[in-house]
């Protein structure tokens, strides 16, 4: 009872990254609040298809429904799965990726619960809170954390009352590592259940059948690159991101951008980072004509290195910059290419 849950995307029998990473904060959410973490998936021939990657980040309890009908994903028998379950298991969190489905599923979980949910958080922690209109106070909160009113400041969210407290996660923001036990975290079990699924779901639910279900592959690996040359407005032009490609070439890295650079159309709308694009975690982040407005700097703050190449000395983004280099993208960035072309090895 009150345990801290992760629902876990699939395709086909391939479980989503970003799943993965909700499993490595949720076990560290357990940890704190001294629970279990548990882990429900849903889908069709997933049977010992998925409890290896799965389980080694530190499940106590992995539920697997597998049934015709639940993959590809429709709406309402996932939701009858996990509103059911959840009345069972009396869980204190759920966490879910901020992608299509986890958009789709979350409010109507959260709707048929009365609980709350927080969209997009950027983090998750566990805190305390007093309520000064009734005088209470309550302990092992999560503090779901994102930007808001436009990403110009960062709002800590709680639910003191309803449970679960809900919670979804942009891919790439979270990191996944596989669990490690220690003398001072609870040993995992690594416990398996296969349940029914008709007494989950009812038979409505399968109204609606998905006739055709075709993914395309990612044209880059943004979110995977140890080095990421990301241009902003100040590039000026789609021309003037040529040079940013060139010189990801020579680094052997990947070319991102800012959401200002992407709606003036100077580059795709996948490669944009920040609050409303990806999340990037590279060793080096070479920032070019980026101002580093909190929206992008959320998508990028935790890189290893950066390095901001800015004609605006005070430019925010030079804040939290390992290395500014003062100078317009037109005489620097060419330069860099040429000396990296010359000394790489």
């Amino acid at each position: 009872m009150n345990n801290v849950f992760v629902y876990i995307e699939l395709e086909n029998t391939e479980v989503k990254e970003v799943s993965q990473e909700l499993l490595t904060k949720g076990r560290k959410l357990a940890n704190d609040l001294k629970v279990e973490l548990h882990a429900v998936v849903a889908g069709t021939g997933i049977k010992g298809q998925v409890e290896d990657q799965i389980l080694p980040y530190g499940v106590d309890k992995l539920f697997v429904f597998d049934g015709e009908g639940l993959f590809p994903y429709t709406s309402a028998p996932h939701t009858d799965i996990l509103v059911n379950l959840f009345r069972e298991e009396q869980p204190q969190i759920c966490l879910m990726g901020a992608t299509v489905i986890g958009r789709d599923l979350g409010p109507r979980v959260s709707s048929s619960l009365t609980s709350g949910l927080t969209a997009d958080c950027t983090e998750l922690e566990i805190g305390e809170y007093d309520d000064k209109k009734s005088g209470k106070h309550y302990d092992q909160l999560l503090y779901q954390i994102r930007p808001a009113f436009g990403g110009n400041i960062v709002a800590t969210i709680v639910n003191p009352e309803h449970r679960p407290q809900m919670a979804t996660v942009r891919s790439g923001v979270m990191q996944k590592a596989l669990y490690e036990p220690t003398g001072e975290n609870p040993v995992a079990r690594h416990e398996v259940v296969y349940p029914e699924v008709s007494k989950y779901v009812s038979p409505e639910a399968y109204v609606v059948k998905v006739l055709d279900h075709h993914v395309e592959a990612a044209k880059h690996n943004l979110k995977g690159s140890s080095i990421v040359v990301a241009g902003g407005y100040g590039m000026g032009s789609k021309e003037g991101f040529d040079m940013l490609f060139d010189l990801a070439k020579v680094l052997h890295g990947e070319v991102g951008g800012s959401r200002a650079a992407v709606d003036a159309g100077f580059c795709d709308h996948d490669r944009q980072i920040g609050q409303t694009g990806v999340t990037v975690h590279p060793k080096v982040y070479i920032a070019c004509g980026i101002s580093g407005q909190i929206q992008h700097i959320a998508g990028m703050q935790d890189s290893g290195i950066i390095i901001s190449v800015n004609s605006d000395p005070d430019a925010p983004i030079n804040k939290i910059a390992d290395y500014v280099i003062v100078g317009t993208v037109e005489e620097v960035v060419p330069k860099l290419i040429k000396y990296y072309k010359q000394n790489s090895k």
